[in-house]
């Protein structure tokens, strides 16, 4: 049974506010009516509602300016705009506003219920995320090295402006936390920040993802669906992977970032959005150009200022904050005992290559917490927990890798990711879904990944 709640009907008809309020009542909720918006107001600065739900065509105060001084108030709770006299104009004036919904009169009571419902749960999860993200400080940069201390001083440097920023690094060296600080250091940090990976949705899909659609405009597309650019519009959208993303809609993109302006799948009449765009890569762009496979004029139009996040194998000296973060964080979120790694623990840790970089190292961090017993992580629990066999760590530690000898640190950092991924390749009997997610990689980052190092998957009968 759904949770009770408390809602403030505002509406200049009598009948309306008497079959809402008893629609409300009979569902098991709390309904306090008012007729005006001038009375709305002082009920909502005295008192918390769950839920506002107002009319827009009332006489004095409509109900686009009372939405408009609930949100200058500070008035927090979600309010969905009702009225039978409306228009698209008026719909994007109050959602751009900050109302959760806009329903057309009449309205159904089952409609209204499944709404109010929808709008309670979008807010609790808001609320919830929220917590969560500040109770584990999840999208904390963490670093002491100097090579951080040039990227944080250019984050710093044009997180206030709208210029477009490229950020380009290795899989798993924490580019989305980056997009992130970029916006909650602008101008924009009271919006949203959303974000999508280009290589993990379908090319057939991407549009709707991006741009949204219309009711029916195509097979299962059961309702309208916002796009992240709307979703994001006076905020930041971070497109993860723009390398991946396919020729014909790189196109498009590049029309809204030179027009200002999307159209629905389906849809026909051009909605304008306010955006800062943040991209982000692990592809070599300037390439691509080359290859034909990227649009040099997107590629100038993202490309303006560069932040380039080295891999961890180039910023060693963060491996001991970043385990004392990692492990404080999951002995925070997991309700665990903060556990101590010692000096030769560190050591090791060091001293490996980290194909999968950051995200890599907080998988190893955890599974070490979740093998290691005593109070004291000691190296035997790090070779335990590392994607490779002890004597591999210990000979590392020594002085006497197998990977020695063999040339420039390139070729045998290569040699040393080659050996890891196909130890973890049959670890997990050839499985590139567990594999990849035991080295902190995409899926399509390790068959890359795979490809680069010459390791041939068709010799082995792998499963995805």
């Amino acid at each position: 049974m759904p949770p009770k709640v408390d809602i403030l009907i505002i509406d200049d008809d009598a009948n309306t506010l008497a079959s809402l309020s008893r629609a409300f009542r009979l569902a098991g909720h709390d309904a306090t009516v008012c007729d005006n918006a001038v009375r709305a107001l002082e009920l909502a600065k005295s008192r918390t509602f769950d839920l506002i739900l107002s009319d827009v065509v009332m006489p004095g105060k409509d109900g686009i300016a009372l939405l408009e001084e609930l949100k200058k108030s500070g008035v927090a709770s979600p309010v969905v705009m009702i009225s039978g006299q409306a228009t698209i104009e008026m719909a994007v004036r109050a959602t751009r506003l900050g109302a959760l919904d806009f329903l057309e009169k009449p309205i159904s009571t089952d409609k209204l219920l499944l709404t109010v419902d929808n709008a309670l749960r979008l807010t609790r999860l808001e609320q919830e995320n929220r917590d969560l993200k500040r109770r584990i400080g999840r999208h904390q940069i963490v670093w002491t090295s100097p090579a951080m201390l040039e990227v944080m001083a250019q984050v710093e440097r044009v997180a206030p402006s709208e210029t477009r920023v490229c950020i380009r690094g290795e899989t798993g060296t924490g580019k989305e936390l980056i997009a992130r600080t970029l916006h909650d250091k602008s101008s924009r940090r009271n919006g949203l920040f959303v974000s999508l990976n280009c290589a993990a949705i379908p090319a057939e899909l991407i549009e709707s993802e991006l741009f949204g659609h219309e009711k029916g405009s195509f097979t299962g597309a059961a309702g309208r669906h916002v796009g992240k650019f709307e979703q994001a519009h006076r905020g930041t959208l971070f497109l993860d992977e723009i390398g991946d993303m396919p020729l014909a809609m790189q196109a498009k993109l590049l029309r809204v970032l030179e027009e200002g302006e999307i159209e629905r799948v389906g849809g026909d009449k051009p909605i304008p959005v306010d955006v800062r765009v943040i991209v982000a890569t692990h592809r070599n762009l300037e390439e691509e150009v080359r290859q034909g496979t990227f649009r040099e004029d997107l590629y100038h139009r993202i490309f303006v200022f560069p932040i380039v996040l080295p891999p961890l194998r180039e910023r060693r000296d963060d491996i001991r904050v970043l385990v004392e973060h990692f492990a404080q964080q999951l002995a925070d979120q997991n309700g665990w005992k903060l556990k101590t790694f010692a000096r030769e623990a560190i050591d090791a840790l060091e001293t490996y290559p980290w194909p999968g970089n950051v995200r890599e190292l907080r998988n190893v961090v955890e599974r070490v917490l979740l093998l290691n017993t005593s109070d004291i992580v000691d190296l035997a629990a790090v070779q335990r927990a590392l994607p490779q066999s002890a004597q591999l760590v210990s000979s590392n530690l020594s002085g006497s890798s197998p990977a020695a000898g063999i040339g420039s640190l390139a070729n045998r950092v290569e040699a040393f990711e080659r050996e890891t991924v196909l130890l973890e390749l049959k670890r997990n009997h050839n499985h590139m879904t567990n594999t990849a997610k035991a080295l902190g990689m995409e899926r399509s980052h390790l068959y890359k990944k795979c490809q680069h190092l010459g390791i041939d998957l068709r010799a082995m009968r792998h499963t995805d």
